[in-house]
């Protein structure tokens, strides 16, 4: 379990992934997206969310998961793209159809409106207030003291270390080994600290984001279609 769910990655293979990872997002930001394509996109999004969420539930430590703030870094990132490459196709061809976004975008708002508009709207007021008031700021909070009180305890784990070492409790391998892990677990915690406040600016866009599509649907609809 030490070093925890690692993937294995060649070393150029990890220089290139984060020029390509931005060249994918400014792609999706500045160039018009087919809806099939946002319907793949939608679905790798909604399948990568799942696969962190079970690992997330089925691991004994966090230090064995430590790519956590990572990947969640990544799908805050794709979310942010694919709220605003959807946005664009929605403004451009929701004249068309409910289609005219994409299948995924289709069928999510046929669920959550069921067949009501208002209805619809206010319900997906209120999982949006539930994300961002009760698990995006409340997970901001959690992340932001733990990591506080793991950086205060760590001179005390040092200490803690020294002292079984002196003793002869544990050898020079052990001690380095748990050092390490204090280092590690700092690190871990405060990456999710600052991964946590990057969430919490995502749940901020998508409410201004889910605005500007109803103000912006609705204006277009009237003024250039007359609908």
């Amino acid at each position: 379990m030490g070093t925890g769910l690692l993937l294995p990655t060649s070393p150029k293979a990890s220089l290139l992934a984060t020029p390509l990872l931005l060249l994918v997002v400014l792609a999706m930001l500045m160039l018009p997206i087919p809806p099939f394509l946002l319907d793949f996109l939608f679905s790798f999004n909604i399948t990568l969310s799942l696969i962190l969420l079970i690992l997330t539930i089925y691991i004994n430590r966090p230090l064995d998961f430590s790519l956590f703030p990572t990947l969640l870094l990544v799908a805050t990132l794709l979310r942010l793209a694919l709220n605003i490459a959807s946005t664009r196709v929605v403004l451009i061809n929701g004249h068309n159809g409910p289609y005219a976004a994409g299948k995924v975008i289709e069928a999510f708002g046929s669920v959550v409106i069921a067949g009501n508009y208002f209805v619809g709207l206010l319900v997906f007021l209120i999982l949006v207030i539930v994300n961002f008031v009760v698990i995006t700021k409340g997970g901001s909070r959690i992340s932001e003291v733990t990591a506080r009180f793991v950086l205060d305890s760590m001179p005390g784990k040092q200490m803690a270390i020294d002292a079984d070492l002196n003793s002869g409790v544990i050898d020079h391998n052990e001690a380095r080994v748990k050092r390490e892990d204090i280092t590690r677990e700092a690190d871990f915690y405060g990456a999710m600290d600052g991964a946590s406040k990057f969430v919490r600016g995502d749940a901020i866009a998508g409410l201004m984001i889910l605005l500007i599509n109803i103000l912006g649907g609705v204006s277009i609809g009237i003024w250039q279609y007359d609908t």
